[in-house]
């Protein structure tokens, strides 16, 4: 899941554990974390391209290229100290089998809950400690020794940041009073192709347009 904050010209990669958005019918609760953090889109597109890497116990391993299988635009809200992530999609027009897959649905709303590095965590669980983030001590200080800080959306400025996103609404811009601007969007405008140039030759993006895997 990329995500930009437009005023900041900052972009975001974040990882959701279950590899799909939790059901908002069904509040369910997914665990992630912020993989990447930057202000330059090449940098990010980059990142997003096929590749190589080596792993200690099977060698070296392939990794395809990212397929982008939706598109739309989103606000993060501030309500009786709960931040929510709301999103309305905008390609592709028609959603399809990998949207379905992915649980990507035409607009939902979720809580969102910044873990606090400090508090510890399950044996197995979350990331290792070598690869918690370190925020400044101001910015800890927020946490007020609490498992999870809820208000302040700077969190999500650095990498390594963990987060639960909990299903919350399936009509979200109804029920938190939002107006999220959804456009009809074509390949030459799609934001995904003109910021992060995923060129058509390099990221296969008929998840994107059609909603399909081919």
């Amino acid at each position: 899941m990329c995500d930009r904050n437009g005023f900041e010209n900052r972009f975001r990669l974040l990882i959701v554990g279950r590899k799909r958005l939790p059901k908002a019918a069904e509040h369910e609760r997914f665990w992630g974390f912020v993989d990447h953090v930057t202000d330059s889109a090449d940098a990010l597109e980059r990142r997003l391209r096929e590749s190589e890497y080596q792993t200690q116990t099977r060698g070296r391993r392939h990794a395809p290229a990212v397929r982008p299988a939706g598109e739309g635009v989103y606000a993060i809200t501030l309500l009786n100290g709960q931040m929510h992530l709301a999103y309305a999609l905008e390609l592709p027009k028609h959603p399809s089998e990998v949207q379905r897959a992915f649980n990507i649905a035409p607009e939902a709303g979720f809580a969102l809950s910044i873990k606090n590095p400090e508090a510890g965590a399950p044996p197995g669980a979350g990331l290792s400690e070598e690869e918690k983030p370190e925020y400044p001590e101001k910015l800890q200080e927020e946490f007020r020794d609490r498992r999870f800080e809820r208000e302040d959306v700077r969190m999500l400025d650095y990498p390594s940041a963990e987060f639960i996103l909990v299903g919350a609404r399936e009509d979200p811009q109804r029920a938190y009073h939002l107006e999220l601007p959804a456009e009809e969007q074509d390949y030459a405008h799609a934001d995904i192709v003109r910021e992060l140039r995923m060129a058509k030759s390099r990221h296969p993006v008929k998840p994107l347009f059609e909603g399909g895997w081919q």
